[in-house]
């Protein structure tokens, strides 16, 4: 029998999911020597390797299969084992783990930090990253509560509405639409447009409501999150669709103008989802209540003009 302690369990997982150590270290927070010295003392403690590198792509061998299915085993039964004590103290506390897509960035932390001043006992881990991420950390069942804009079709997962996401179009404040009222999607698929990057929740909306308009949208650039877009808006790159829920103090500065686009504003909601049958700490269930029935209220208290805590 080997010796391997929890966090070379941990650390190896974490390499083999996601089949790079600097992926992996991002994810744990640590340095890529750090967690490749932990990764090569649990070889040394089997005495096998579990990895083997071809070209530049990272691979599992036979043993390291078994040892990455041995890990999951482990590490879910801890977790689970947590959930029960923190159930059997009665009380919401322990930790709280949620990961949510780059847009919700704005107001997920202050209704995070409005759930913990609430129940001071719970330890919030909020991890913030892009679509594609998210959907891979849903998969692995890495978090219990993920936010997003879309629900994936492909897993299978319990879903909760909690909070409408109105989209706009947005320009800058001279740009010659600005003003002009009713412009019709025709005229505004001809502009250039600043998109977000492929498999983004809101840019496969928009795709979908000017496709059925027989009108396609060919970004003019793409970046990778709600803030570069703004930036790049505001610098004359084009115009784009965002969440008026990132627009709050750009709008309020004057920065950017909403366009009076005949569609427009999209209505879509907000989710939080977690995997289907998961065993729900007392405290993802209390904030997944809290959610539901606060949430619509306590954004719109952050988004009320004047206020002046920034997400």
């Amino acid at each position: 029998m080997f010796h391997a302690t929890l966090q070379q369990l941990r650390l190896f997982a974490a390499v083999a999911r996601y089949k790079s150590f600097t992926r992996a270290a991002e994810n744990v927070h640590l340095t890529q020597p750090a967690v490749s010295i932990q990764v090569k003392r649990l070889e040394e403690k089997i005495g096998m390797p579990l990895l083997e590198q071809m070209g530049k792509s990272l691979h599992l061998t036979v043993a390291g299969e078994e040892v990455f299915d041995a890990c999951k085993d482990v590490l879910q039964r801890l977790g689970e084992l947590e959930t029960a004590l923190d159930d059997l103290r009665g009380e919401v506390s322990g930790p709280l783990n949620v990961t949510v897509v780059s847009s919700a960035k704005y107001f997920l932390p202050h209704l995070l930090g409005s759930f913990v001043r609430r129940y001071p006992k719970v330890e919030p881990r909020l991890k913030i990253t892009n679509r594609a991420n998210v959907l891979s950390s849903l998969a692995a069942n890495e978090s219990d509560i993920y936010v997003m804009g879309q629900p994936p079709e492909e897993l299978p997962v319990v879903e909760y509405p909690f909070l409408e996401n109105v989209l706009v179009v947005v320009a800058r404040p001279d740009h010659p639409l600005a003003g002009e009222k009713a412009i019709t999607l025709e005229c505004i698929a001809e502009e250039r447009f600043v998109g977000r990057e492929t498999g983004s929740g809101t840019r496969k909306a928009v795709e979908q409501m000017f496709a059925a308009k027989n009108l396609k949208i060919i970004p003019y650039i793409e970046l990778a999150s709600a803030e570069a877009i703004k930036q790049g808006v505001i610098g004359g790159l084009g115009i784009a669709v965002l969440s008026l829920h990132s627009l709050h103090f750009e709008l309020n500065a004057g920065a950017l103008v909403v366009l009076d686009v005949t569609g427009f504003p999209l209505r879509r909601r907000w989710y939080a989802a977690h995997r289907k049958g998961k065993r729900l700490s007392r405290a993802a269930q209390t904030f997944l209540t809290y959610l539901e029935e606060e949430g619509e209220q306590e954004v719109a208290h952050l988004l009320t003009p004047g206020h002046d805590d920034r997400p």
